[in-house]
Formats: structure tokens, sequence, C-alpha cells
């Protein structure tokens, strides 16, 4: 993902150790019941559409407007599907290292051609459930869980 401005900054100062940041994902639906992927440059992997909110930006309001900037497609946010800690930090090529607490979306599509739309994405395509490519683990329970009717999951609630 493109490193947003005020990370820049924080790095600045920061230099490379442990910044613990808030994401965003989105499991996007099309009216046919197909789910939007993006295979991503810095892995080649396909995987859902993610990011990072702007400073004072509403989480729906950031999942919405990475969708749009990584894929050219409109959504609406409809439900949050779960909350999460993710477990292990990330250490990108460049040294730097995030953790993420994660918000992941149901969205419905309602407008826009699914296309590569900025440098984040080699390809992107819409996916029927029964045909999806191989996907990490983060995006298979993601989809999941966004297909069914659950509550939003929240990790530990209800444990003893």
């Amino acid at each position: 993902m493109a490193t947003p401005e005020f990370i820049r900054t924080l790095r600045e100062s920061a230099g490379h150790q442990l910044l613990y940041l808030p994401g965003v994902s989105a499991v996007v639906f099309d009216d046919e019941g197909r789910v939007l992927l993006g295979r991503r440059a810095d892995t080649g992997r396909w995987a859902i559409i993610g990011g990072i909110p702007e400073p004072g930006e509403q989480p729906a309001a950031a999942v919405a407007r990475e969708v749009h900037e990584e894929t050219a497609v409109t959504c609406v946010a409809e439900r949050v599907v779960l909350v999460q800690a993710l477990p292990e930090p990330v250490t990108y090529p460049s040294g730097d290292i995030c953790q993420f607490m994660d918000v992941c979306f149901r969205c419905r599509a309602v407008s826009g051609e699914a296309r590569v739309n900025d440098e984040e994405s080699l390809e992107v395509g819409w996916f029927s459930l029964d045909a999806l490519p191989d996907l990490e683990e983060f995006a298979v329970t993601r989809i999941k869980m966004a297909a069914g009717d659950g509550p939003t999951w929240f990790e530990g609630i209800g444990a003893d």
C-alpha cells in the first residue's frame, strides 16, 4: 500500500521502529454475489482491498476511499464484519515495522468498472465465492464472515 504522508512524517523521527496503526479492509460484493479482489503489486498475491485511514477520517469513509482509489469501484459500507488487532507485525522491504488494528467492512458495489486504478495493484477483478484465487488466511476468513449473516466478530468476547 502507498505510504500516507502522515506516516512518512512520523517515520522521520521514529525511524523504522514499530508503529501501531489503524487499518481498514473491504469485502466488496456486486449484485451477482461476486467479491472484488486486487492482485497486490508488493506481494503479487490476490487480496481483499484495504488501507490506512487518514487522521480524523472515519473508518467507513476510509474503506470506501481505498476501494475507489485502488479499483475505480464506488462502494458503500453495509456493516462491520470484524475488529481485530493483527497478531504479528509486518516488516516492509524498507525496514519499517507496523502492526495493525483492522476494521473489516462488508461493502456493496454501487458503480464503476473494476480496473487497476493506482500503483498498488497489478490486476483487479470480480470472483465468485466458489472460484476464488489462492488467498492468504486473512482474506479467506474475512470473505467467509462477510458472506454470512453473523454478528460483528471481536476476539476475546465471551472468552473466560
